[in-house]
């Protein structure tokens, strides 16, 4: 039933997927977690890619600045930590916005992320997504998920997006530990991710299927790329949330604008 909406949703054989999930939407789902991984895994054949976010930007922090690759759990759902903890399944080694994957194509997709200085840099699982021309799967989620616009969000440099210096480190499958220092997402401004459905269908770069109580939404993140990074570098407030996004407007065309000294002759 998962594999055949998935199918419907235009998953197919070879695909790179990344899938956000919440498993409680489906219903009673016999199998559980893995029995929707295994479904992921199906749909995209063995020279395909599943991933998952395993996010950790709850528990990771100043106070606490010590990511183990191994056994920190993730805090966005049920099927990511039972993808993670799968015996094939590689993670990437960010500390606070890491993914974990499944497929002959995952270390193209994870390798390196940890270098990057913010959660959804060059490096990270989100661009390559778009660069590689992967799909981004939304199991019962809606599209409010959508990590991958992030990356968008820091390529456009938007002047909202982060929120101070944090110093964190990572223990890698060897148990050794790695300075990580980062930039972290700030949280205090509401995205409008969800309502961008509309022009994704218009664009064609999103197809949706049922299965059960949940509905499965497939986007083309190379596409979505194409869709939206030019509307967020022609309006960086773009992807904010209508009185929020009017509200940050003003505060950033009003806001003193740095001296420059007097222009040399």
């Amino acid at each position: 039933m998962i594999r055949s909406a998935l199918a419907e949703a235009a998953v197919e054989t070879g695909d790179a997927v990344l899938a956000h999930s919440s498993l409680s939407s489906f219903g009673r789902v016999g199998g559980g977690a893995d029995a929707v991984i295994d479904a992921l895994v199906d749909a995209v054949g063995r020279e395909g890619t599943v991933m998952v976010p395993t996010h950790t930007w709850d528990k990771i922090n100043l106070d606490n600045p010590v990511f183990d690759v191994r056994e920190t759990p993730s805090c966005v759902g049920a099927i990511t930590n039972v993808l993670r903890q799968r015996a094939r399944a590689r993670r990437s080694l960010h500390p606070t916005h890491s993914c974990a994957g499944i497929g002959p194509e995952i270390e193209r997709y994870l390798a390196g992320h940890e270098t990057d200085l913010t959660p959804c840099g060059p490096h990270s699982p989100y661009a390559r997504l778009m660069e590689l021309g992967g799909k981004i799967a939304f199991l019962g989620t809606g599209l409010a998920c959508n990590t991958t616009l992030h990356a968008l969000e820091e390529f456009a440099c938007v002047p909202y997006l982060f929120d101070g210096f944090h110093e964190l480190y990572s223990v890698d499958y060897d148990g050794c530990k790695i300075h990580v220092p980062s930039i972290r997402h700030s949280r205090g401004f509401s995205r409008r991710f969800g309502e961008l459905g509309p022009l994704m269908e218009k664009a064609g770069i999103i197809r949706r299927a049922k299965c059960g109580n949940a509905s499965i939404e497939v986007v083309d993140a190379r596409g979505m790329k194409a869709v939206f990074a030019p509307l967020v570098a022609k309006d960086r407030f773009y992807l904010l949330a209508g009185e929020i996004a009017r509200r940050a407007r003003h505060w950033y065309e009003a806001r003193p604008k740095p001296h420059r000294g007097p222009k040399r002759a």
